[in-house]
């Protein structure tokens, strides 16, 4: 083969090889779209965006089936594989940030950003002995005054937002309704609840804005009707038409906060992550994304307590098992009876509502 056929063929490969993976996101490996080339990502939140902060002793998250789809084993992820964290940094095309419990041990990877969420949590103090989002802002408070990372070099990052719920199920679980279900007893106090959380969750990314991140992104809530908590109750055929009214106000009044701070700061810094229409459009395509095989059942969850009383990874004094587990989590869109799966979140990543959303940060 002469040079310049030599040439050409290489060329082709590498067209080849650079456009046969741009729908499955890999971590870190795509070309970042942004002008700015974000360099960091800093993430705050919950379950949905926990990457391994949480206790050993006391998450679901360290014990097995979790992580078994990557990497592998338990990693402190609530999911059988990647997580919402994994899927923004792919889009930013940087490495997934290291958990805030790891920055001693995982020094060099801090270039990248930090992850300070903890599952279980919310804006204010939930069931669960993590800190809330104040208290992971200040972590990052921390860092900078301890000159890790410089105001400067923040205007090279973005920062991600979760708020997947949690403070709405300490509020039902604190008024005495039923675990994970909404009483219509209790809605009378819901709306002024909701506006508290949003209030709080403005502050705080007025604040994280205030530090010095650029671009930050915060997750509108999922159809908490819909996640199988909820649709347990229905055979896992329908969801809960009262939570998602609740949650579409909540989701609602975000869009009003995020538009009035951005006003604010005469910026379009902080944009909203649509996972309210991202979940619905997964829910009810008949065939699924073309990255994606056909979900069974959405609402039925892959790992499942065998009773009431015990959940996914649960194990008995004798260290028997006390759950069940699909043959295929690629089948299932929720991993357990909260979280999606790997593909739940691949399927989730790459409709168009996430993907109009995601662009905004450009």
């Amino acid at each position: 083969m002469d040079t310049q056929n030599l040439l050409f063929s290489l060329f082709c490969f590498f067209l080849l090889s650079l456009f046969s993976g741009q729908q499955q996101v890999v971590e870190g490996s795509r070309v970042s779209p942004f002008a700015f080339g974000p360099k960091k990502l800093f993430v705050f939140g919950d379950s949905y965006a926990d990457t391994g902060n949480n206790r050993k002793a006391i998450a679901s998250s360290w014990k097995f089936p979790y992580g078994i789809t990557f990497p592998g084993k338990p990693a402190g992820r609530f999911s059988d594989g990647r997580v919402l964290t994994d899927y923004v940094a792919g889009y930013l095309g940087i490495k997934t940030p290291i958990p805030y419990r790891w920055r001693k041990e995982l020094a060099g990877r801090l270039k990248y950003g930090v992850n300070f969420a903890y599952g279980g949590t919310g804006v204010f103090d939930t069931l669960v002995p993590e800190p809330n989002m104040t208290t992971q802002i200040d972590f990052l408070q921390q860092l900078l005054n301890d000159s890790v990372y410089t105001k400067r070099g923040l205007k090279t990052s973005v920062a991600l937002v979760s708020l997947a719920g949690n403070d709405y199920s300490a509020y039902i679980a604190r008024n005495g309704s039923a675990a994970g279900q909404v009483d219509l007893k209790d809605i009378k106090g819901f709306p002024a609840f909701i506006e508290s959380v949003v209030s709080q969750l403005t502050v705080n990314l007025e604040r994280i804005h205030g530090l010095g991140v650029r671009k930050i992104a915060v997750s509108a809530l999922q159809p908490l009707g819909c996640l199988p908590q909820s649709t347990a109750q229905f055979s896992f055929e329908q969801c809960n038409a009262t939570e998602n009214t609740l949650v579409n106000l909540h989701n609602q009044l975000l869009v009003q906060a995020v538009n009035n701070l951005n006003k604010k700061t005469n910026s379009t810094s902080v944009i909203v992550l649509d996972l309210y229409d991202a979940f619905w459009t997964v829910f009810n395509q008949k065939e699924a994304h073309q990255v994606s095989p056909t979900f069974e059942n959405p609402f039925q969850p892959c790992c499942v307590g065998v009773t009431a009383g015990f959940s996914c990874g649960s194990v008995d004094e004798h260290g028997v098992k006390k759950y069940t587990l699909c043959s295929n989590p690629k089948s299932k869109f929720f991993w357990d009876t909260v979280h999606p799966t790997q593909e739940g979140w691949q399927a989730v990543y790459s409709t168009p509502a996430f993907q109009n959303s995601i662009k905004q940060l450009q």
